[in-house]
């Protein structure tokens, strides 16, 4: 018979359905060293109690409402270790699967649980973190595009409507959002926003700034090499020579 492992497991559980998380609780009793410190039935309770516990490891459902699982992790970020809970899910099993995360499928029994759980335990003894930003990105559909943009600060997550997003600009490590007269930072490059934003709306005019379409005015010969974006509030901004063929394909 194996030595009880010396160090404990914090862990959190989320699941929108009460009995999935039943489930994770029973099983995880039978482990000593796995301590479940909250329970949570949606997304913002999760991002709440990561902040407040900072738990070892999180059991995430992938399907639930206000949060999905994959929005939790973008914005609990890489420090906890996640097993993810799902029903079938195709391109959530492959993302897994590509980028070696472990995963329980519903519905599981214990030995599954007790083969996940081993698994994260070995990640957590190497200080392995989770590749948040491929695995985010290989679990969306093909031409799926986000509807909105989730901006964590502390235990308060705040969703912006993507509709909402006159313009995004590059500060340094960090992406300025101006939605209707105000800017809202978030720690993210340019190019991952970019690269989840729909292309027909939302336009990489320059290589700092990222325009939404829908606020273009006119485009104004600022020199006579450099162009302008003015938006409707009388915004403007700087366009690139590649920006601008961008610009002209879609105008």
């Amino acid at each position: 018979m194996s030595a009880e492992p010396r160090t404990r497991i914090r862990a959190i559980v989320v699941d929108d359905e009460a009995l999935s998380r039943a489930a994770v609780k029973e099983y995880a009793a039978g482990h000593p060293d796995v301590e479940i410190v909250a329970e949570c039935a949606n997304g913002f309770e999760a991002v709440r109690a990561v902040n407040d516990m900072k738990p070892d490891l999180v059991f995430l459902d992938v399907r639930m409402p206000k949060l999905d699982g994959f929005e939790v992790l973008e914005l609990i970020g890489p420090d906890a270790h996640v097993i993810f809970v799902t029903a079938y899910d195709t391109y959530a099993l492959r993302a897994f699967d590509v980028h070696a995360v472990d995963y329980l499928l519903k519905p599981f029994g214990p030995e599954r649980f007790a083969e996940a759980l081993h698994e994260a335990r070995a990640r957590i003894a190497r200080a392995e973190r989770t590749p948040v930003a491929p695995l985010v990105a290989g679990a969306r559909p093909a031409g799926a595009y986000l509807e909105r943009i989730l901006i964590r600060s502390g235990s308060k997550v705040d969703v912006i409507p993507v509709a909402n997003v006159d313009y995004v600009q590059a500060r340094d490590d960090y992406i300025g959002l101006m939605v209707q007269g105000r800017e809202r930072l978030k720690q993210q490059p340019l190019g991952d926003l970019e690269g989840r934003l729909d292309p027909g709306r939302f336009v990489r005019i320059h290589r700092s700034f990222i325009l939404n379409l829908d606020r273009l005015a006119r485009l104004d010969l600022a020199t006579r090499h450099r162009h302008v974006a003015v938006l409707n509030d009388g915004t403007e901004l700087p366009v690139s020579r590649v920006g601008y063929a961008r610009l002209k394909e879609l105008l």
